[in-house]
């Protein structure tokens, strides 16, 4: 498996496969890799001649200083799990921040027709423009046929897929379903950093938002997300940051269903000081 840091490098191998007809498909990540990447690697892998996965923790997009630091940067052994999947069909792009950024690691700003000031867009200044600047950044350099994201951040597939739609990429963006763990928690890569405590009440996030979905079918979006607050209130170890029925579409907040719109739940709870989120398709 050849890992590549550099984009004229990376550039020059994906020319070769394109030259000889053979599809790409790209898998963008920070590393911290677990069994969740592993799957959209083995989608692109199946639906691709050759998956290219990039390992590369994007400075732009974090709003928290503290948090970039701490982010889990493990390339070694993250090339040894997706040699499990793989040995001849994984290229690996994982540059340095001079590679992408140049000198100078700033976002582009975005106009994603106001997905961007939803849900994470108001607890996470700028986030958005930092997802916006590398993934454009990345399809330029890898020209994949095929992006894969997955579900659980919900919010930035369909913000991608208005990058590629707005700016005219020619890559299609594949959305794949929420990896979970046995217990129900949507795989992360921050999971490593629950205490054992809070690992053990992390579960009560997928099982509240099961009984959400439970409940849509006869009572209303306020009455659920009153409900929801309250469970969260008389939990000592997660805190709720906000949970939102929104349109898949628009991600803005519903105000009355309608039998012709689709809409999932959007849950942001701190276990401690671990970040988690999570999402659920409600019809």
């Amino acid at each position: 498996m050849t890992v590549y840091s550099e984009k004229s490098k990376i550039g020059d191998a994906i020319a070769k496969l394109k030259s000889e007809g053979l599809s790409v498909g790209m898998v963008p990540t920070m590393g911290a890799l677990h069994e969740g990447h592993l799957q959209l690697v083995k989608k692109a892998i199946a639906e691709n001649d050759k998956a290219v996965v990039s390992i590369f923790v994007n400075p732009t997009q974090f709003d928290n200083k503290e948090d970039l630091e701490k982010y889990p940067r493990t390339l070694e052994s993250d090339v040894a799990l997706l040699k499990t999947v793989s040995e001849t069909d994984i290229l690996v792009y994982a540059p340095a921040v001079r590679d992408i950024y140049g000198d100078n690691p700033v976002s582009e700003n975005f106009d994603f027709d106001g997905l961007e000031f939803e849900m994470e867009g108001r607890f996470r200044s700028g986030h958005f423009d930092g997802v916006g600047t590398i993934v454009k950044r990345l399809f330029q350099i890898v020209k994949p046929n095929k992006g894969y994201f997955g579900e659980k951040d919900f919010q930035q597939l369909q913000i991608i897929r208005k990058l590629v739609e707005k700016h005219d990429l020619p890559v299609q963006i594949v959305g794949c379903k929420i990896h979970r763990e046995a217990n129900g928690l949507a795989m992360s890569s921050r999971n490593t950093r629950l205490t054992p405590e809070h690992k053990n009440a992390s579960p009560f996030i997928y099982k509240t938002l099961k009984t959400a979905k439970a409940k849509f079918g006869t009572k209303s979006a306020t009455k659920i997300t009153e409900w929801v607050e309250n469970q969260f209130k008389a939990h000592d170890l997660l805190e709720l940051e906000y949970f939102i029925i929104a349109d898949v579409e628009t991600l803005k907040p519903i105000k009355r269903k309608s039998r012709k719109k689709k809409y999932r739940a959007f849950i942001a709870t701190y276990a401690g000081d671990i970040r988690l989120i999570d999402n659920i398709a409600l019809n």
